[in-house]
């Protein structure tokens, strides 16, 4: 893991960077989402990838990749957490004046 972290360091704050400016722009976006259904089939997916990676249950190259693949997707949704958070606290949304 250290190996991963030293030697991509570039691609992982590419990536923290990327998070971050779509979390940024994600506050503005309007759109409906995915159901419920989806959300808990993702959240699965990635639990499995996860469990996956941690048992090592893919070897050589292509257990490199899922390392990091996921570390690289962990640093995505930190910097689109950060992005939101502070897109949320910087740009105030004031309501307008009450008409009198």
């Amino acid at each position: 893991m250290p190996y991963l972290v030293s030697f991509h360091l570039g691609w992982l704050i590419g990536s923290l960077l990327l998070g971050f400016c779509m979390g940024w722009i994600s506050v503005v976006q309007r759109g409906n989402g995915t159901s419920k259904v989806a959300a808990r089939w993702f959240a699965v997916l990635a639990a499995g990838l996860l469990a996956a990676s941690l048992a090592h249950v893919v070897p050589g190259r292509f257990g490199y990749w899922l390392d990091l693949g996921l570390i690289m997707f962990a640093c995505y949704l930190v910097g689109c957490t950060i992005g939101a958070w502070l897109r949320h606290r910087v740009v105030a949304r004031t309501a307008p004046p009450a008409a009198v």
